[in-house]
């Protein structure tokens, strides 16, 4: 992926170094894993996890210098984020920027305390993009997602994806939704519909992101098959395989790796963020 020439748009607030401490250190793959189907299968709301996280401590107001970060990984995430919303610009009337978040181990949120064994994730409270940067080894080298630069800016677009999706209401629909649920199982199944959808507005991202950089942002050969290694990586039914336990379709909450390539490419091969509405189809 070429992304090196990208414009930077700053604004990302690095809090590295300022963690304190928490509850991933060692562990190995077993505590690896469980900590990732906790959150990438188990669907458990980060404002519920991170509630129960930050009983262990490291709580307390966190803030670190907002700029341009000048590590090669800080920067990274600088650019492409700001690629993300240039797309998202040309794609939504009066689109406004989630804040984002670079930290270690753990950080305070708008929805709790966050710990980086969660993952990558999206608080609607604070709209923040939060990003452990350390997270992308976890999954190259524990799940088997790919290295490359457009797998992990795959990740980052998805969680912009939970940012457009409350700008449009479709996060608020799918929590009343599931609060009428009539059963966990079918509760899941709109956070399966919200997820693929987040995973489709990646694939749109970057159908657009060389047109909006003058090429100075764009996919090169190879990276679509990197994208699509690392949705078959994290798809539900992989991750509970590999976790030890057997496939319960109705635990599902992110997709499966099927369904998370196949959105993925609809969204690249589209788009149109109107075809990524197709998830929630049959709800």
């Amino acid at each position: 992926m070429r992304w090196s020439g990208g414009r930077r748009g700053g604004g990302v607030e690095d809090r590295r170094g300022l963690s304190g401490g928490g509850l991933v250190a060692g562990g190995g793959i077993g505590a690896i894993v469980i900590s990732l189907i906790g959150y990438f299968v188990l669907g458990i709301n980060p404002s519920t996890t991170q509630a129960v996280l930050s009983q262990f401590g490291g709580l307390g107001e966190q803030r670190g210098e907002v700029g341009t970060p000048r590590d090669d990984a800080g920067m990274f995430v600088d650019v492409v984020g700001t690629n993300v919303n240039d797309v998202w610009k040309t794609q939504i009337s009066g689109y406004t920027p989630p804040k984002v978040v670079i930290y270690d181990q753990g950080t305070s949120t708008g929805c709790g305390y966050g710990q980086a064994a969660m993952g990558p994730f999206y608080c609607p409270t604070d709209q923040t993009v939060y990003l452990d940067l350390g997270f992308w080894e976890e999954m190259h080298t524990k799940l088997g997602a790919s290295q490359a630069d457009f797998a992990k800016a795959y990740v980052i677009a998805h969680e912009f994806g939970h940012h457009v999706q409350t700008l449009t209401g479709a996060s608020q629909k799918v929590q009343q939704a599931q609060q009428s649920a009539r059963s966990q199982a079918d509760g899941n199944r709109y956070s399966v519909a919200l997820e693929l959808q987040a995973d489709c507005y990646s694939g749109v991202w970057a159908a657009h992101a060389a047109k909006v950089s003058n090429g100075e942002v764009a996919l090169e050969a190879g990276d679509l098959e990197a994208g699509m290694q690392t949705a078959n990586a994290i798809g539900d039914d992989t991750l509970q395989k590999r976790g030890g336990g057997r496939v319960t379709p109705e635990g599902f909450t992110h997709g499966t790796s099927a369904q998370r390539k196949q959105w993925l490419l609809a969204g690249y091969q589209s788009g149109d963020p109107r075809v990524c509405e197709g998830t929630f189809n049959g709800l």
